[in-house]
């Protein structure tokens, strides 16, 4: 099992990322290390890695940041512990750890370099009795390599920590120079086995993090969507880009393949102190398709649907196609059965969204107590705009009629031209059926979750088969 991870993070020491074209249909994310930095400073805040690696605090307000933390029972620098060989050293031991200043640094086929500075603050007795307070200034050098994990997570791994001691300040009491040479001497034994697991704690935070780029978002009640890693991380000077594929399952758990075009997207390049997901056409097909096949963009539109002034009505179809009504008197309600037999097209290009839906509609005359008498079958094409709209979880749209056109498939009295009934049609799908779609289409498109980032406020651009999003770091 480490045989293979470790092979994971060697072929991926051996990558990096290239602009140009994107071709496969996976969502592509490239996080700044800006980001990362900030997730990792995240972590730290409050104490909590702190308080797990260090020990017990005795206060949940002050926690390890305030002067009452302690390292364990008796601290681990404490009487009985590697400073009882310097008996005129009597209970020093670690009271207090500043937060610590992350600098990170990406290495191209190598991996990330993280530094955490921080000073540690020692309390005891001093030889001559009196209490005695010192500070020692610590960086944290490790370098972590980044893989994908046996779940297909991104992960990040320590490879090598060490500490470098710095100033040590004598903050009261009193030190002889000797006794300030022996605590730096064991300073820089014990440090590395006391300041090493913050790392390795930090680090299992980010993978949490990293990890939930694996998981099931829902489709309403009608399906979810799986992110997994495609293939392994690439890492540049500036940003990790992740090529995440997109799993789609029905409620009931099977698995829903949609042909996969090979289209390739041209991503444009990521401008620094940014994080960037790219959308592919793909995911867009693959939620309209699974609308589809459940039903959910068929509609059946009765009177009550609409408006009073868009007649449903067969007096108001006379007076637009009277051969088609046959000898059904005026003044019967008109029912409209709408049914979506193909997968909806999806077109993304010169920063516009548009939707194609070819649909067939059977206009049907209620019978009492009997079946709807069926009048004439139309063939359309609904030609709908999008307006896209990111939330931290989901693409949102918005659609619009932007036209309509069809012919005539049968008729059970005379054929006529359709498109007499255009502008009647297009207000009654208006009316009653785009306000279905808009609710339906709640479910959105879902965008992977990457670290914190949050894209509810990103600049959205729609490129050639593709949406990129764009947030600040």
């Amino acid at each position: 099992m480490m045989l293979g991870v470790w092979s994971l993070l060697l072929l991926w020491g051996l990558a990096s990322p290239c602009e140009g074209l994107l071709e496969t249909v996976g969502t592509l994310a490239r996080i700044d290390k800006d980001e990362l930095s900030k997730a990792i400073q995240n972590s730290l805040v409050g104490g909590p890695i702190l308080q797990n690696v260090l020990g017990t605090v005795t206060s949940v307000n002050q926690g390890l940041l305030g002067s009452r933390g302690l390292l364990g029972g008796g601290g681990l620098l404490g009487y009985g512990g590697v400073f009882s060989v310097v008996q005129e050293l009597s209970g020093l031991k670690i009271e207090e750890l500043t937060l610590p200043e992350v600098s990170l640094k990406l290495l191209p086929g190598l991996g990330v370099q993280l530094n955490l500075h921080t000073k540690v603050g020692l309390h005891g007795s001093g030889p001559l009795g009196g209490l005695l307070q010192l500070a020692a200034e610590v960086n944290v050098s490790s370098r972590v390599a980044l893989g994908m994990s046996s779940r297909g997570t991104p992960t990040l791994v320590l490879k090598r920590c060490s500490t470098l001691l710095g100033h040590i300040s004598l903050l009261s009491g009193l030190l002889p120079a000797p006794l300030l040479a022996v605590v730096q001497q064991m300073l820089f034994k014990v440090l590395p086995d006391l300041l090493c697991p913050v790392v390795d704690s930090v680090l299992g935070v980010m993978n949490e993090l990293l990890g939930a780029t694996l998981s099931l978002v829902p489709l309403g009640t009608l399906g979810s969507v799986e992110f997994t890693l495609a293939t392994l991380p690439l890492i540049s000077n500036q940003y990790i880009e992740l090529n995440i594929n997109s799993i789609v399952k029905s409620a009931a758990g099977d698995l829903i393949d949609f042909p996969k075009p090979h289209v390739p997207v041209k991503v444009p390049p990521k401008q620094d102190h940014t994080s960037q997901v790219t959308v592919p056409l793909y995911l867009f097909n693959t939620v309209f398709g699974v609308l589809q096949t459940s039903g959910a963009l068929d509609i059946d539109i009765t009177p009550e649907l609409v408006p009073s002034n868009i007649p449903l009505t067969t007096t108001h179809l006379a007076a637009l196609v009277p051969e088609a009504l046959g000898k059904l008197p005026p003044g019967q309600h008109l029912l409209l059965s709408l049914r979506v037999k193909e997968v909806p097209t999806v077109t993304l290009q010169n920063k516009k969204a548009s939707i194609s839906i070819a649909a067939t509609i059977h206009v049907l005359s209620p019978v009492p107590q009997g079946t709807p008498a069926a009048l004439f079958q139309l063939n359309e094409v609904l030609t709908l705009n999008a307006q896209l709209a990111p939330s931290a979880t989901k693409l949102h749209l918005s659609l619009s009629l932007e036209r309509l056109s069809g012919k005539l498939a049968s008729s059970s009295v005379h054929t006529f031209e359709a498109s007499r009934l255009e502008e009647w049609l297009s207000s009654v799908l208006r009316a009653a059926y785009m306000s279905k779609l808009n609710v339906v289409l709640e479910v959105g498109i879902p965008l992977p979750k990457i670290l914190n980032v949050n894209f509810s406020n990103s600049a959205l651009d729609i490129i050639e088969n593709a949406v990129v999003l764009t947030v600040a770091s």
